[in-house]
């Protein structure tokens, strides 16, 4: 089912239950100006507003979403289908992130000296350049949004929201908690408009940059429009992660951290193991305990504590996921779990684990967003090395082994973003998250993050004129 109506509105649905949330009618044009306005003088505001004030602002912000952490997990809840726990740990992380990025932002964005010789003094300062859209996903309404805005957003920028349309409950609560920190009417702002109009967007005088986490097609898009206006792109675009499980890694500990990595979010993750590449001497192990560990799984109602993951976000979704698997099977891959819709009202879909998934099926080359498996067995750590590097996609991948010296070499030969050795893909604060190739470019959080939407501006003082 469409998140889009033909009366020019966005549509939020619970998942779990088909009851349509909300309607948002689309901002007209006239409103579009106006909200562009309100945020250009809001970031005018904003960019003359001192380092402390800026960061105490910050901190109110951290103590108003820990306030409302119930308010806010259930709207992300009723809104996108994750379980009620995973949404309270969002709305946490969001808070821990806002706190980091107040804490140790202001020394990153300070001047920094460049060594020159002779007497003359030059230095680097990071300023705002303006303001940056973002155009962000469902599968985390409040994180994806705080990941952007938060480094964005010190040094001085505004943030204009293009949210997912089924989400944006999430979005107008996010909107309404920065205003109440404090900060400037208009700086923080929602975007609520079809599709096809954000190019338009792009191409205002008043949008400096865009931003993009989502899919191939969206990021490619928004690119091109941004491309052509000559403005600045950072894309985030998933992947198709390969989780490596050597001959000689804790099977045991592979396994469960693997569930995990892979059934988080009803699997609706873009930083998330996709592919699971086995050595051969273990293969047969590793899938015996994973398919004994996915069996205990369990999908239902998001709000009871009982249950492991919700439903989908979308019908659409669940179709075009449930398409992967058959196209998988018919070209030979094994079920050895799952593998259908479940029945019922809600957008449910079975813990699903494939079997001898290889290069030129559906569940090994493209992205599978949702609770789908794909097992992969390799003849030896080069086979496996090839196996992960053989995909169009590189974000993140992992590596299990007991030989910590021999993984750190064959991270630095997987072409990803991220590599995390005997452990999940996950995101943190302090350390920067984006991929190569067409998982997209350029950095989110850490340093990286936080001077990505600068103007690293040079001052060189003569010392003698």
């Amino acid at each position: 089912m469409s998140n889009q109506n033909t009366n020019g509105a966005a549509v939020s649905r619970n998942p779990a239950t088909g009851e349509t949330l909300a309607t948002y009618t689309f901002q007209t044009p006239q409103q579009i100006d106006r909200l562009l306005d309100d945020n250009t003088a809001a970031r005018t505001l904003w960019r003359d507003t001192p380092m402390n004030e800026r960061v105490a602002t910050y901190h109110r912000l951290t103590t108003i979403l820990r306030e409302r952490q119930d308010a806010l997990a259930a709207t992300i809840t009723a809104e996108m289908g994750k379980t009620i726990d995973a949404s309270r740990a969002e709305v946490r992380k969001c808070a821990d992130t806002i706190d980091w990025v107040a804490d140790n932002g202001p020394a990153i964005l300070a001047d920094e000296p460049a060594p020159i010789d002779g007497d003359d003094t030059v230095y680097v300062s990071f300023l705002p350049i303006g303001t940056i859209l973002a155009v962000m996903p469902w599968n985390f309404p409040l994180w994806q949004a705080i990941r952007a805005a938060g480094p964005i957003m010190l040094s001085g920028n505004g943030f204009l929201l293009k949210h997912a349309h089924t989400t944006m409950g999430s979005a107008f609560a996010l909107q309404d908690a920065y205003e109440a920190a404090g900060f400037p009417k208009g700086l923080f702002a929602n975007l609520n408009v079809a599709n096809d109009t954000v190019a338009q967007v792009i191409e205002d005088p008043r949008i400096a940059a865009v931003t993009v986490t989502g899919s191939m097609r969206a990021g490619s898009a928004v690119a091109s429009t941004a491309g052509k206006a000559l403005k600045k792109s950072l894309l985030e675009l998933g992947g198709t992660d390969a989780f490596i499980v050597l001959a000689d890694a804790d099977i045991e500990r592979a396994v469960e951290v693997g569930i995990q990595a892979r059934f988080q979010n009803a699997g609706q993750v873009c930083l998330a193991a996709k592919r699971f590449i086995l050595e051969q001497p273990i293969a047969e192990e590793f899938t015996r305990k994973f398919v004994e560990a996915a069996r205990k799984v369990k999908a239902g109602d998001p709000l009871d504590p009982a249950t492991t993951i919700g439903p989908m976000a979308r019908g659409d979704l669940r179709d075009e996921l449930h398409d992967q698997v058959e196209r998988t099977l018919g070209a030979g891959a094994r079920l050895l779990l799952g593998g259908r819709k479940i029945d019922g009202i809600g957008n449910f879909y079975e813990p699903t684990v494939l079997a001898d998934v290889q290069p030129g099926m559906a569940a090994f080359d493209e992205e599978t967003f949702g609770p789908v498996a794909a097992l992969t067995t390799a003849r030896d750590t080069e086979h496996a090395i090839e196996l992960a590097n053989t995909s169009e996609y590189g974000l993140s991948g992992n590596i299990w082994t007991a030989d910590i010296a021999a993984a750190r070499q064959i991270a630095r030969r997987l072409e990803t973003g991220g590599v995390f050795i005997n452990g999940f893909s996950a995101s943190n604060p302090r350390i920067p998250v984006g991929g190569v190739k067409k998982s997209g470019y350029g950095r989110e959080l850490s340093h990286f993050g936080l001077r990505e939407f600068t103007n690293p501006q040079v001052v060189w003082a003569k010392t003698h004129p």
